[in-house]
């Protein structure tokens, strides 16, 4: 019997698996995927490892809310809500959406609550085009952009922006892009911006809104998740469905992972017209019925007990340490940032005079010796550059500043 099983196993270890579904080359991992299971590695063997990869803040989410996680189990809801979320919070999303943003949309038809803001625009996406539309996405991008375009079967076409314009959209830009694109079906608008911290100004959008006016079949998606860390001075983002004529085009993402420190709870909403928000929840009825019902009532607390006063402490510390962060890349040769963030918590300095600019190898060699990660800023569509985020502790944020800087004088 030994015989016969070892000759079974050495047959199948050379049959061919059956093969893949054929769009999945066309999908590319994020070549953060290779620092990130470096990092891991490094740490399973007992490396101490500074990393400033992570887009998610180093806080706790408010004790209310983490109160109101737990009395939710305790009270029994721990069973399915309706897909798009339970009443409450479709209704908690609709007043604060209504008093902070000044957009009006309906608990029960416009509003999807879905398993983080992620799982919002893939399915904003998926409703908005498919085959043969084209996706426009101002790079630099979020690289899960380019992947999700191309999963629902469009093509992702990559709008250039301009470091001196702080990585913003250019109207005149965007005008020759739809003009050239007769198939673009949607337009990305992650404000403030991952990875770069851009904010566009309530004037920048109103001229993008001009522009679109002119291109009546585009929907945007507007991916606002950062929308409460801004650091301008009054401190606000404009929606863009606020905005004259944008409503019935818009479809809105947000949610409290990055405004909360919610990240773990995946939680986050799609508010849109009707038509959309329809369509959104009858993909997400067949992908992945409702988010979670404890996270759920975590959130209600999150949008209705949590004081002012805890998101503008949280906003003033992000100002700080982003502060930091850019006085000391100021202080090191050959590293620049020729507009600074107003927004999230990113930078992305240029770095492209070492290693005659290859972004990747400057990572892998910056964390093989000095133990520090950072993220290559090709992966955003930005070749050249480094995405650091400073949403950690100052005494981490010190060290990783002080490491950047002994290495890039090594090299």
């Amino acid at each position: 019997s030994s015989s016969s099983s070892s000759s079974s196993t050495s047959t199948s270890e050379s049959i061919e698996p059956p093969p893949l579904n054929p769009l999945l080359s066309q999908i590319k991992p994020s070549k953060t995927v290779e620092v990130f299971s470096l990092v891991k590695q490094m740490e399973a063997e007992g490396e101490s490892v500074t990393s400033l990869c992570v887009g998610e803040p180093d806080f706790a989410p408010p004790s209310c809310v983490l109160d109101a996680a737990t009395a939710a189990m305790m009270a029994g809801q721990t069973t399915y809500t309706a897909v798009t979320g339970t009443s409450e919070l479709r209704s908690a999303i609709a007043l604060d959406l209504k008093s902070r943003k000044g957009v009006d949309y309906n608990p029960v038809t416009e509003i999807v609550v879905g398993n983080g803001a992620k799982q919002c625009v893939y399915q904003g996406l998926l409703a908005a085009c498919g085959v043969g539309d084209e996706v426009i996405i101002p790079a630099p991008y979020w690289p899960s952009y380019p992947e999700m375009a191309l999963l629902v079967g469009a093509t992702p076409v990559i709008l250039e922006t301009a470091v001196t314009d702080g990585y913003l959209i250019n109207p005149a830009e965007l005008e020759k892009c739809l003009e050239g694109h007769p198939r673009a079906k949607v337009l990305m608008l992650c404000n403030p911006s991952n990875p770069t911290g851009g904010v566009h100004s309530a004037e920048l959008l109103a001229e993008i809104a001009q522009v679109l006016s002119r291109h009546p079949d585009v929907v945007v998606l507007a991916d606002e998740i950062y929308e409460r860390l801004v650091y301008t001075p009054d401190g606000e983002t404009t929606a863009f469905a606020s905005l004259p004529n944008m409503r019935h085009r818009t479809i809105t993402v947000n949610g409290l992972s990055k405004s909360h420190a919610m990240t773990g709870f995946r939680v986050g909403y799609l508010a849109a017209p009707a038509h959309f928000a329809k369509a959104a929840a009858t993909l997400q009825g067949q992908i992945t019925s409702c988010a979670s019902s404890v996270s759920q009532a975590a959130a209600v607390s999150a949008l209705t007990e949590v004081d002012e006063s805890w998101l503008a402490n949280n906003s003033r510390v992000m100002k700080e340490k982003r502060d930091y962060v850019l006085g000391e890349l100021e202080r090191m040769d050959g590293v620049s940032v020729a507009v600074p963030p107003d927004g999230a918590f990113y930078v992305l300095p240029d770095v492209s005079g070492y290693y005659d600019g290859d972004d990747t190898r400057l990572c892998l060699d910056l964390l093989k010796e000095k133990k520090l990660a950072l993220v290559p800023g090709s992966s955003f569509g930005a070749p050249g550059t480094v995405r650091i985020s400073y949403a950690t502790s100052m005494e981490e944020l010190e060290v990783a500043m002080t490491k950047m800087r002994e290495f890039l004088e090594g090299v």
